[in-house]
């Protein structure tokens, strides 16, 4: 096959030219994060809020377009032989890591098989088909699949596979190697200083590999626990720039009346969100089918979209969100019917008692916003028609994620990124190699052979059609077992002031590097 063009990156460079806006260099980004991020190495810590700023201070080989086309970044081309197993990436050339070290393939090896291999399940699932990753030379990685794997440039964006240096850990325990204080990577932004509770500040790298990038002096990301404080600094222009879940839904109307803001809803097409009720297998009635499908029945996802959501956002219909490759709008979830849902559970021998109560869950809330405590008010009235109470519990985002991890929970609120493709980014939850304790695997604990079967089958079927094929008729079965209980396909609002220019460019929108973003009134 041919060597990727460069195109892409040249169309983005010239998106504010085309609007005889001349990118000028200068100027601070204020913007805001929430929650605040435990650390911001990418892969020892992969929830969101880290993915958002990190990924200003890392790169990988590639990002993608709007249609999840790969567009270079690390690696300027790359060629992939007729059998589709061997891949030819040449590196970009004077790529410095924040440490002044030069980055060459020996990083993008380490990067590849030893640091996400053991840190990332999802990066493992992927790379474990790999037979050898060598460095040709030092701007030459050659990568040799032990069979085709259709989807694999999916798997290179900076979220996903960040290249970290292997001078600063090799030979070290990545989880507890000092440096993940202060990330050193080789984006446009380096890390500068982190006052917990209050906010982090990046400046701009002057080594960076691209000439004349970033435009912009520096980002500082503000900590603002409180939503009507961040909308508040958004509206009276103390920020520039809102993400993810720095907004309330219920607020977005509100600001796109404002004149001076964009409210922007592309760049999702990568991540592709989906939310869901995660359920813990192991805890009493949760590991019957029927009770998870009843749950499910309970749930009104329209009420869920246009009453919390305010219309931001899709009824999610099964696993597979409806912007991901081999989504298959024929299969369903059965819809919302409360009373259908409590005849599942008296089918089910889960009884009420004097009080009407079948069952009594603890609910570890999702320390995202008022938005998902919300949702879990909501949840707790939609069990409640059907005689499952259920128990709030709070922690912060650091809490949530290592009870997750570790299973020390009944039901929660969890969304998880798609990445372009099932094998990527749907597979991970649902097969049975894949339960470990370790946020954002399995961790529900569901297992069938059948399903397992399916997901690997469509994971080695060298075409679309036998992969579709195998994807719809695994999405029938989880429809019908509800391993989770599918809530909505999230569209998080960017929301900028309009001096800002080059925030949304790629379909990973504000997971890219902000190398061409640029203040002009």
């Amino acid at each position: 096959m041919a060597a990727a063009s460069t195109a892409p990156l040249l169309m983005r460079a010239s998106d504010a030219l085309a609007q005889g806006i001349t990118p000028r260099r200068g100027g601070i980004l204020t913007t805001v994060l929430n929650p605040e991020p435990p650390v911001l190495q990418m892969g020892v810590n992969n929830q969101g809020p880290t993915l958002v700023a990190a990924s200003k201070i890392f790169e990988s080989l590639l990002t993608y377009s709007p249609t999840l086309e790969p567009i270079p970044m690390l690696a300027k081309s790359w060629t992939i032989s007729e059998d589709g197993r061997e891949y030819v990436f040449k590196l970009q050339e004077n790529v410095k890591f924040h440490d002044g070290q030069p980055m060459t393939a020996d990083d993008v090896v380490f990067s590849i098989m030893k640091f996400h291999m053991e840190l990332a399940p999802r990066a493992r699932t992927v790379f474990q088909n790999i037979d050898v990753c060598e460095a040709a030379d030092p701007h030459t990685l050659r990568i040799t699949l032990k069979k085709p794997f259709q989807p694999f440039l999916l798997m290179f964006d900076a979220t996903a596979c960040c290249i970290v240096p292997k001078h600063i850990f090799d030979g070290t325990d990545f989880r507890t190697n000092p440096v993940n204080a202060r990330p050193i990577g080789t984006g446009p932004f380096k890390f500068t200083e982190w006052q917990r509770g209050n906010f982090i500040r990046l400046d701009r790298f002057d080594g960076y590999w691209k000439p004349n990038r970033p435009y912009l002096d520096a980002i500082i990301y503000r900590i603002v626990p409180d939503s009507q404080s961040r909308r508040l600094a958004l509206e009276t222009g103390q920020v520039l720039l809102t993400q993810a879940n720095d907004i309330e839904p219920f607020d977005v109307p509100q600001l796109r009346a404002r004149p001076n803001l964009t409210v922007e809803t592309k760049g999702w097409e990568y991540m592709s969100p989906l939310s869901w009720m995660e359920i813990n297998h192991r805890v009493g009635p949760l590991g019957d089918p029927r009770v998870r499908k009843a749950m499910s029945m309970a749930i009104d996802r329209n009420f869920i979209v246009n009453r919390l959501w305010f219309g931001v956002g899709k009824a999610a219909t099964g696993p597979i969100s409806s912007t991901t490759r081999f989504y298959d709008p024929n299969v369903k979830l059965a819809p919302f019917d409360v009373r259908a849902a409590n005849q599942l559970l008296d089918a089910a021998g889960l009884k009420p008692n004097a009080q009407g109560v079948r069952a009594t869950l603890k609910h570890l809330m999702l320390p995202y916003g008022e938005i998902w405590t919300r949702l879990s008010e909501y949840l707790r009235q939609s069990m409640r028609q059907i005689g499952i109470q259920l128990e709030m519990e709070s922690t912060d985002a650091g809490g949530w994620s290592r009870r997750i991890g570790a299973w020390e929970y009944e039901t929660s609120i969890n969304f998880l990124y798609q990445l372009g493709d099932p094998t990527l980014g749907v597979e991970r939850s649902y097969v049975s190699n894949n339960i470990q304790k370790v946020t954002f695997t399995n961790t529900g604990g569901y297992a069938n052979p059948k399903v397992d079967e399916l997901f690997f089958a469509a994971r080695d079927a060298a075409d679309a059609p036998t992969r579709q094929r195998h994807f719809t008729e695994v999405t029938k079965i989880l429809v019908e077992e509800v391993p989770q209980i599918w809530l909505m396909e999230l569209t998080f609002p960017t929301i900028y002031d309009k001096k800002l220019h080059n925030v949304i460019t790629t379909g990973t929108g504000v997971h890219t590097g902000f190398d061409d973003m640029f203040l002009a009134s």
